[in-house]
């Protein structure tokens, strides 16, 4: 059965800078991917994704789409699974909307010298807007940039956007 690679559109952000990755094998992990609309933007560019989500249905859905092998699908919840990335590994790194703070050491050694890192999530002014409100999914005013402040950094913005109002930071960095 043939589905439509993707669901919705890509993060403006990706979309932006999805020149940044190359098909040269090295593996570009979605991480937390949810449905995968970020991921599949890039699969459908025959660029090499890796999809990781604790979900195991928003996973077989990904799967159900044509020529996404189960072997691209991770499931592994980063928050409870001692789940390690592996060192020098991905040509890049994906998040999008999700926090898990022990988690970034991890995302910084697993991308390979000169790899990209692209994340974008909610920082603290988004309690105006709703959900997420907790401290631990929310970053703090400069943290973002402060992880990675030992990268190249190539965007960086952090405010509030309109359409759906929300208050985020994103960051789009080279490993040096």
């Amino acid at each position: 059965m043939s589905v439509e690679l993707t669901k919705s559109p890509p993060a403006e952000l990706l979309a932006t800078y999805n020149h940044l990755f190359t098909a040269d094998g090295n593996i570009i992990l979605d991480l937390a991917c949810g449905q995968g609309r970020n991921g599949l933007f890039l699969h459908k560019q025959g660029l090499p994704v890796q999809f990781a989500d604790r979900n195991a249905e928003a996973l077989a859905s990904i799967q159900v789409t044509d020529s996404v092998s189960p072997q691209q699908c991770w499931q592994v919840d980063f928050e409870t699974d001692i789940a390690q990335l592996a060192p020098d590994h991905y040509q890049a790194i994906l998040v999008f909307r999700y926090l898990h703070r022990p988690l970034l050491s991890q995302i910084k050694q697993a991308v390979k010298s000169g790899g990209i890192v692209i994340y974008e999530t909610f920082t603290t002014d988004n309690r105006q807007f709703g959900r997420p409100n907790r401290d631990e999914f929310l970053l703090q005013q400069g943290e973002l940039k402060a992880e990675f402040a030992d990268w190249q950094c190539l965007h960086y913005f952090e405010g509030i956007q309109r359409n759906p109002d929300r208050a985020i930071a994103q960051i789009v960095c080279r490993k040096p």
